[in-house]
């Protein structure tokens, strides 16, 4: 027995594959949408965490740059500390200097030659007398450039000639003014002469004026 649809299969088959493909759509549709809201899930969680790492950061940041002003107001009190030390210090060590100007001038000045005032400006020291004779006076320079521990770099200013009394036969003074440099004893320390070095008196040649 032979037997024949009548049915229009074909219109049934397309049906079906038109339903498959949609289903197939929905199924994809659905994967997709499920693969964005992980992956969104995880980029929300991701930027959650770093934004928590951030924050933490930050708040480290703050934390060591608070730390930073801290060091340095430290440091600017040590460093205001050490500069009052150092005053302190320079104190102590200057007020000895005037006596030992004083032994140095006594010891060095030769006999003939009498001083008659002593300035000092920092470590400046001008000193001014009266001599006997000219080699009075560069016999006392010599002193303080070769054999002086306290004094240094001696420089003639000025000398001058002058009459002890109107009498003919007066002998005549000659009045100086010499500028010398004190040493403070840092300087002794450091200072590392050579030997047998000896330095010169400065003598300048419009201060020096001789009469007679």
């Amino acid at each position: 027995m032979i037997l024949i649809n009548l049915l229009p299969h074909r219109e049934e088959k397309r049906r079906r594959r038109r339903q498959a493909f949609f289903a197939g759509l929905g199924v994809a549709a659905l994967a997709g949408a499920a693969i964005a809201l992980a992956w969104y899930t995880a980029v929300g969680e991701l930027t959650a965490a770093q934004g928590s790492r951030n924050e933490f950061l930050q708040t480290e940041i703050r934390r060591l740059e608070n730390q930073i002003k801290d060091i340095a107001s430290l440091k600017t009190e040590i460093e205001a500390l050490k500069a009052r030390q150092q005053v302190v210090e320079n104190f102590q060590i200057d007020r000895n200097m005037p006596v030992h100007l004083l032994n140095e001038l006594a010891s060095q000045t030769p006999e003939g030659m009498y001083l008659a005032t002593v300035r000092q400006d920092g470590q400046i020291i001008t000193v001014t007398g009266v001599a006997q004779t000219n080699e009075r006076v560069s016999e006392f320079l010599r002193n303080t450039a070769r054999s002086s521990t306290w004094l240094e770099k001696p420089e003639l200013v000025e000398i001058k000639a002058t009459p002890v009394s109107a009498a003919r036969d007066a002998k005549r003074l000659y009045d100086f003014s010499v500028r010398l440099t004190l040493r403070r004893p840092q300087d002794l320390e450091t200072a590392q002469p050579p030997a047998g070095a000896a330095s010169r008196p400065a003598v300048p040649a419009s201060a020096a004026s001789r009469q007679g």
